[in-house]
């Protein structure tokens, strides 16, 4: 397992918050009240821990398979509808939506492989990640890949109540390869992938999909 290179300087801040506040309250209280000394530690340990273990990388052994489509990230199925677009394809979509919790994994990865046509940030509202509105209404990032196949792909990194940071790695024009890494979301959030109405899905509602390795969809 490695740690991702975003989370450097949030673990960093959180190792030396945790120094101060420890130190501060071993020097002035522990001699009078080690049981809360003691209690603060572990509070401040398992959240010093989370934050460490949220910028995890795990090993795995990716998917790359011409046919599929590739779950984006970790996390939970939450929807799957269609939908139309109103942001890139203006038609109807099928409209595949993962939660991430603070305890997934939260590297994105490329859901195929292929060129990146078209990518856009737009600000936006930090509604929680599973709202209806926050597909449209939050903070995001839109990544559209074209298959050698012809076929189109929008894949959306959506800032949560929490994400206040989304980092997309691609520019346009970009050949990438299915299930290498495309982006990053700080702190519980979402992604949706959009698909032409034809594709066949793979997953259920509350199904939990492994980033670059669990097939959400074929062609």
């Amino acid at each position: 397992m490695k740690i991702h290179r975003e989370g450097i300087p949030s673990i960093i801040y959180s190792i030396l918050l945790f120094l101060f506040i420890n130190i501060n309250v071993y020097v002035l209280i522990a001699d009078r009240y080690p049981f809360i000394w003691w209690v603060l530690l572990i509070l401040t340990s398992a959240v010093l821990l989370l934050v460490i273990s949220f910028f995890r990388i795990p090993s795995r052994v990716l998917t790359s398979m011409d046919q599929l489509i590739i779950a984006p990230c970790d996390g939970k199925v939450v929807a799957i509808e269609e939908v139309y677009d109103e942001e890139y394809f203006h038609a109807k979509r099928i409209q595949v939506s993962i939660f991430m919790s603070v305890f997934n994994v939260h590297v994105n990865r490329n859901p195929i492989a292929g060129t990146v046509i078209h990518k856009k940030y737009c600000p936006g509202k930090f509604l929680v990640a599973w709202h209806p509105k926050s597909s449209t209404d939050n903070e995001r990032y839109i990544s559209v890949y074209r298959h050698k196949n012809g076929k189109e792909l929008l894949a959306k990194q959506i800032a949560g109540a929490l994400a206040k940071r989304i980092v997309n790695y691609l520019t346009v024009s970009q050949e990438v390869e299915q299930s290498k890494e495309m982006g990053f979301i700080k702190f519980g959030s979402r992604m949706d992938v959009l698909l032409p109405l034809d594709a066949e899905i793979l997953v259920q509602l509350g199904d939990k999909p492994k980033g670059g390795v669990t097939p959400i969809a074929k062609w």
